[in-house]
């Protein structure tokens, strides 16, 4: 075998390889960060930068793949001067509280905007994909940010709608096990 051959070969394996990589088809790949996960399920993100698309089903399906950990979700858009002022605090607080799981919810927005605002945060937890904010809707919301507060058992106890502040957001997570 010549050398052009034994180069294509595993040209060929590696792109292979790459492609069959067991994501689903039309879903991103794990790529990025490691996500901050305070426990595992099947459809929570494992990295921060993955941003499963993800409807209003599959949002409570996940909620219940949670229960037994406290969760955070916080919805949020790259363009929303509120949530770029707020994302200082969801970190600090992800990061003091491994106990609890925060999930992000990046709603009518663009990929690469949502992946540039995680990545220029340095979010530290994932998030879920919903361009057209029908989870935001399912909640009650008509704006955002909006930021949800549930205790282990998956009972909502808090909710705040718009720009939270820290001693907002200490209180509703001292509801929760913080």
């Amino acid at each position: 075998m010549g050398k052009a051959t034994a180069v294509a070969l595993v040209l060929f394996a590696t792109l292979s390889a790459a492609c069959n990589s067991g994501s689903p088809a039309g879903s991103p790949t794990a790529s990025g960060p490691a996500a901050l996960n305070a426990t595992s399920a099947p459809l929570l993100p494992t990295t921060v930068t993955a941003l499963p698309n993800t409807d209003v089903a599959a949002f409570h399906q996940l909620l219940t793949q949670l229960k037994g950990t406290p969760v955070v979700v916080n919805v949020w858009a790259s363009w929303c001067t509120p949530c770029v002022a707020e994302a200082p605090l969801f970190k600090t607080a992800a990061t003091n509280n491994p106990q609890i799981q925060f999930l992000g919810v990046d709603i009518q927005d663009s990929r690469s905007g949502a992946t540039s605002f995680l990545l220029s945060h340095s979010i530290p937890y994932p998030s879920l994909f919903d361009p057209a904010g029908a989870i935001r809707t399912d909640l009650g919301s008509i704006g955002q940010p909006v930021t949800v507060f549930y205790d282990s058992q998956g009972n909502q106890v808090a909710k705040f709608d718009g720009q939270i502040g820290a001693d907002q957001l200490a209180a509703d997570l001292s509801k929760i096990g913080a």
